[in-house]
């Protein structure tokens, strides 16, 4: 190492110089953001069954009531209207496709509740990945022993017919984008800001500020959720600052694995070089 590169020393003993050189970008953004974040799957499926129900013309609405005519009554003989069958309500290829809208509707909203609700971990997901294999196999078996249980269970499920109209899709999109609007702007007065020399946090209407010493940062990375990582790639972030007793817990930070890769080179880059003094 020439002397060029490291401070000369006269006396005392060894010493530690940080130089303050960083590669890469030179500040690194971390957003906290609320569950709710993790609903745009069901955002993006209610908005495609209002544009599904409104280029069908809205089946789902009411039909109108028979106009009432003034033709004379036809009799008709009781033993021809017994021997006459009825007739089986038919469900147009419209009214069809309004219950799978809705079903669809309610299966995405209801795995998305399921993920928002409770925590994933990976072995906790791995269990529950075996417990659903065990419990498909047993179904299929069931259904091979006893063939005509099938037919009767879809039949069944088919049954249940729900249905919604466009004005619902929209109006259900049109509270969740004003929810995810609204926390956009909460997150713009409420974020942290890594630099190679400190950390920041930015919080309030008029921006106040705290400052942390960035060297000698500890930064711990935990996925808490395998379904809210598969999701948008959120995690949880603990930073450990120099000289603070309590640590900075950021829950769902989007893209977690490339803001840790961001910071540590950004970190890493602070070199610590270190020389005897001369006797």
């Amino acid at each position: 190492m020439s002397e060029s590169e490291t401070p000369e020393l006269t006396s005392g003993p060894a010493e530690s110089v940080a130089v303050g050189k960083t590669t890469g970008k030179g500040r690194v953004f971390l957003v906290s953001y609320p569950k709710v974040i993790f609903l745009y799957p069901t955002l993006i499926t209610s908005i495609i069954c209002a544009l599904v129900m409104w280029l069908m013309g809205d089946t789902s609405a009411p039909a109108a009531p028979p106009a009432e005519s003034n033709a004379p009554a036809v009799a008709v003989d009781a033993d021809t209207a017994e021997s006459a069958p009825e007739a089986e309500p038919r469900i147009s290829s419209g009214e069809n496709i309004a219950h799978w809208c809705a079903r669809a509707f309610l299966v995405v909203l209801g795995l998305n509740m399921v993920v928002i609700s409770f925590e994933f971990p990976r072995t906790t997901s791995l269990t529950w990945f075996f417990a659903i294999s065990t419990f498909a196999i047993a179904i299929w078996f069931l259904f091979t022993v006893n063939s005509s249980l099938a037919p009767a269970v879809l039949h069944g499920l088919l049954s249940i017919q729900p249905v919604a109209s466009a004005s619902f899709y929209l109006i259900f999109s049109g509270i969740l984008l004003v929810l995810f609007v609204a926390v956009l702007i909460s997150r713009r007065m409420d974020y942290w800001e890594v630099r190679g020399n400190e950390l920041l946090h930015h919080h309030g209407v008029l921006s106040n500020m705290e400052r942390f010493s960035a060297p000698n940062l500890r930064i711990d990375k935990e996925i808490t959720d395998l379904f809210e990582y598969m999701l948008l790639r959120s995690g949880r972030l603990i930073i450990h600052p120099r000289n603070e007793s309590r640590a900075i817990v950021l829950e769902n930070v989007l893209g977690i694995d490339r803001k840790e890769e961001q910071i540590t080179q950004m970190l890493g880059a602070l070199q610590v070089r270190v020389r005897e003094a001369d006797e």
